[in-house]
Formats: structure tokens, sequence, C-alpha cells
């Protein structure tokens, strides 16, 4: 069985300027069985036609909280409690795995400083490292991970391929080389063009997880949807690393 884990990210990992109302860095990863994204896919690609027409929209967050570009749509309040409730039902209902990292920058300016190591590395590394705890309990020793991260620039990707390679040869504070290397670990980069469904999945979700990681205690109707997705193991929520 292979395995995706789409990532995307909210807020912004450069550590020269903090943002006082968003404070985090936050990297989402939705881990889904191969057979489970196409059932994600095709509930998405209802949602699009049956409201655009074609499946040449792409959800994203923002746009859709701001009712902007195509999504201007939602002005009509009828279309909009359509498509939340279709959308939301979506989100809940099919099967995948919420693996996420927060770094709270205020917190780790303070412990480390602005001229330390690449956040964004950081959170790769702690998402990646607990993909691999989840996979280490499925019964199937043929199973592989396929990463898939939106392109940023082609500096940025490779600064991150770069890290993903070391990673592979060095493995992570709790995860040998070898272990890694066991699942067939890759990593793609996918343009936002190319209308890559599971990318707007952990797009969709980053958000209200990273509201949550700054306001846990504030009303949060879209995170009380996401939050059983957050991969769990006997009692503790493993899924969610918030740092430091």
């Amino acid at each position: 069985m292979n395995y995706y884990l789409f990532i995307d990210e909210t807020g912004d990992h450069g550590l020269t300027t903090l943002n006082p109302d968003f404070p985090v860095f936050l990297l989402c990863g939705a881990l889904i069985a191969e057979n489970d994204y196409e059932q994600i896919k095709h509930s998405f690609n209802q949602i699009k036609t049956s409201l655009w027409r074609n499946k040449s929209v792409i959800f994203h967050s923002r746009d859709i909280r701001k009712c902007e570009k195509e999504f201007s749509v939602l002005f009509d309040i009828d279309k909009k409690k359509w498509f939340y409730e279709h959308l939301n039902a979506a989100i809940a209902n099919h099967d995948y795995t919420i693996i996420a990292s927060a770094i709270q920058k205020d917190n780790y300016i303070k412990k480390f400083g602005k001229l330390s190591n690449d956040v964004y590395e950081l959170a790769l590394s702690f998402i990646i490292e607990r993909a691999i705890f989840y996979l280490d309990g499925v019964n199937d020793n043929t199973k592989k991970l396929f990463i898939v991260i939106e392109k940023r620039g082609k500096k940025e990707d490779k600064k991150l391929e770069e890290h993903f390679q070391r990673l592979l040869a060095r493995g992570t504070s709790y995860v040998s080389a070898d272990r890694l290397r066991s699942y067939g670990l890759s990593i793609h980069f996918k343009h936002k063009k190319e209308n890559i469904n599971g990318l707007q999945l952990a797009d969709l979700i980053a958000y209200p997880i990273a509201r949550n990681v700054i306001e846990p205690y504030r009303a949060n109707p879209a995170f009380d949807i996401v939050q059983q997705k957050i991969y769990s193991k006997n009692g503790k929520r493993y899924g969610l690393k918030i740092y430091p």
C-alpha cells in the first residue's frame, strides 16, 4: 500500500519579523492511504463541479475565508451554506490522519535567536518522524511513503531537498536513517496550478489548527471538525507537535 503525506503551511516561517496576531508557523501534513485518497479526490471534485461546473477550482483557505477570486460566489448565502456543509462533510468523513508541527516563533526566538536553523526544515523533520511512528503501526510490510509539498521557489525547494537527503543519510533524533529508507521515502514538489486535492486538504486544515495553537480556548468550529483526525495513540496526541 502506498501512502501520501501532503504538506502545506500557514504563517510566515521567517524569524526576522513577528506578527503579534499570528506568531506561529505551522506545517501541516495529511497522511492518506492511496485508496482513501481516491475517495477524497472524488468528494472534492464533486463539490467543485456542482458549484463551479468544473474541477479546475483550487481550494485555498484564505480565498475561501475572504470570499475572494472564485469564492466570491460565497457572498450568496445559500451557496455559502451548501458549500460549507459539503466541504465540512468531506473533511470530517474521509479517512486520513493529521500530523502537524507548530513553531511558536516568539518562544523560539527567545530560546535560539533569529539566526538559528530553518524552522520549516525543523517542522518537516518533526512531521516525518511522526509519520513513521504512525506507519510502524500499520500491518503492511510493503508500504511506501510519498511526501508531496507545494513548490515555494527554486532556491527554497533546493534547500528543502538537500535537508531531506540529509535526513535519509543521517536519520532524525528518534528515527534512524535505515528506518526512514525502509519506507522507500521520497519527496515531490508540486505547483499549486497542478490542482492537487491532497495539498488543498492540507491547506484547509492547517489554518484552524494554527488558530487553536494561538488561542486554544477560543471557539473554533473548524478545529472541532479536524481535531478527531489528529494522530493519537493510547490516549496521547502525537500528531500536533508544538515547539518549543
